[in-house]
């Protein structure tokens, strides 16, 4: 088979692992009425999930030192399947937030082994294929909200994971039969050392983890609590704020496709700065419109701006990493990140919780990650910032020690 067979079930792959991730989100209002607690108390759970995420992380860069990137993948998939089964069962909050943790684990396994191998199988296209897959990726986030309420109508929530399980046992399958199959590349055999990857690439791991870290942390803690935000100040019901989720998360598809395309062919330092300056621009017109309509609409081109900072970010990491270090170095980098990103939901529930309102939340981390990126432009212009890959040569040519 060719590697646009394996390609595709990395993708059919990356759909489960993102849907692991999001698919407590909705679940926050549906759970905490039958439990009988505040949603935003909730935001444990959603947290739990994406330190799930973040923990593996780094023990994954030293898996790939010593097998096969599509190992590894495997391996996440049955993970998943054994995880969302056991989630299914939770009849408390600490048990599910227990679940939400072992999803997560899946989901960062994942993420490491998979986007050095989809950036290894087209390498003259890295921004494209990452914007591809992460397209994949994103509609199930598009479809997390519908599927959940879909479920609610002829079932309960923990159906949810029952379907998620068996799904993820038939995609882990077929990579593994299309794996089989495929002239896999080989460039990443000489990466054996987390340490001398940290060593050599700590200024551009660094550099992309303060880019990310802080608008991850906001847009963490806006995502999972945003359908509890909105009928807390919006006055806006739970299943209109599904609809309008699942709306922020479909504006994501057509972002990964393109930002992934401009990526192969723009500077990435200015994209990823201006992307981050719009997120910043369109939170703050979110906690100021009022009227079902104009939340819509701004949510749509917030969710646009986001996620068009996620394939930008990984063009910008995957296309500038040598051979000998991307899987350890993105290990490194992704691990970093996410333990920043994952703590925003659990921040933003407490900060409520504690009787700071959800605009004010918002508001002053949506200025705090603005100055961020007035003090990153500055560098910047003083040629303080690494520059990433070039666009247009392959990850081997644009990349240094």
């Amino acid at each position: 088979m060719s590697r646009r067979s394996l390609f595709g079930s990395l993708c059919a792959m990356v759909f489960l692992v993102n849907l692991a991730r999001v698919v407590f989100a909705p679940l926050v209002q549906p759970v905490a009425a039958e439990f009988g607690v505040p949603a935003a108390s909730l935001g444990v759970v959603t947290s739990a999930a994406w330190l799930g995420s973040a923990a593996p992380r780094l023990p994954t860069g030293y898996l790939l030192t010593r097998f096969p990137r599509h190992h590894v993948v495997a391996a996440a998939g049955s993970v998943l399947a054994v995880a969302a089964a056991g989630t299914a069962f939770a009849d408390s909050i600490p048990l599910l937030a227990a679940g939400a943790f072992a999803m997560g684990l899946s989901s960062g396994v994942y993420f490491i082994a998979a986007n050095p191998l989809v950036s290894e199988l087209f390498r003259e296209r890295v921004g494209t294929a990452i914007g591809v897959h992460g397209a994949a990726s994103q509609l199930a986030a598009v479809a997390a909200p519908v599927f959940l309420s879909v479920l609610l109508v002829v079932g309960r929530w923990e159906t949810a994971f029952f379907v998620i399980s068996g799904c993820a046992v038939l995609a882990t399958g077929a990579l593994v039969l299309t794996a089989r199959r495929t002239a896999l590349p080989s460039v990443g055999a000489a990466d054996r050392s987390l340490r001398a990857a940290a060593r050599a690439q700590w200024k551009l791991v660094l550099t992309g983890v303060v880019f990310i870290g802080a608008a991850g942390f906001l847009w963490n803690g806006l995502f999972n609590l945003y359908g509890d935000y909105l009928t807390v100040v919006k006055g806006i019901d739970p299943g209109t704020g599904r609809l309008l989720l699942s709306g922020m998360f479909a504006a994501g598809v057509p972002a990964f496709f393109l930002t992934g395309r401009l990526a192969d062919r723009v500077p990435n330092v200015p994209l990823i700065l201006g992307i981050i300056a719009g997120f910043v621009v369109c939170t703050l017109a979110l906690t100021a419109v009022t009227g079902v309509l104009a939340v819509a609409a701004v949510s749509v081109v917030l969710g646009f701006a986001v996620h068009a900072l996620f394939p930008a970010m990984d063009t910008y990491m995957l296309s500038a990493l040598p051979d000998h270090h991307r899987g350890s170095a993105y290990a490194l980098y992704s691990a970093t990140m996410m333990v920043v990103q994952a703590l925003g939901s659990g921040a933003v529930g407490m900060a409520v919780a504690q009787g700071l309102g959800y605009t004010a939340v918002f508001r002053g981390l949506a200025v705090g990650v603005g100055a961020l990126v007035l003090a990153l432009y500055v560098l910047y212009t003083r040629d303080r910032l690494p520059t990433g890959g070039t666009p247009g040569e392959t990850p081997a040519a644009g990349a240094t020690d």
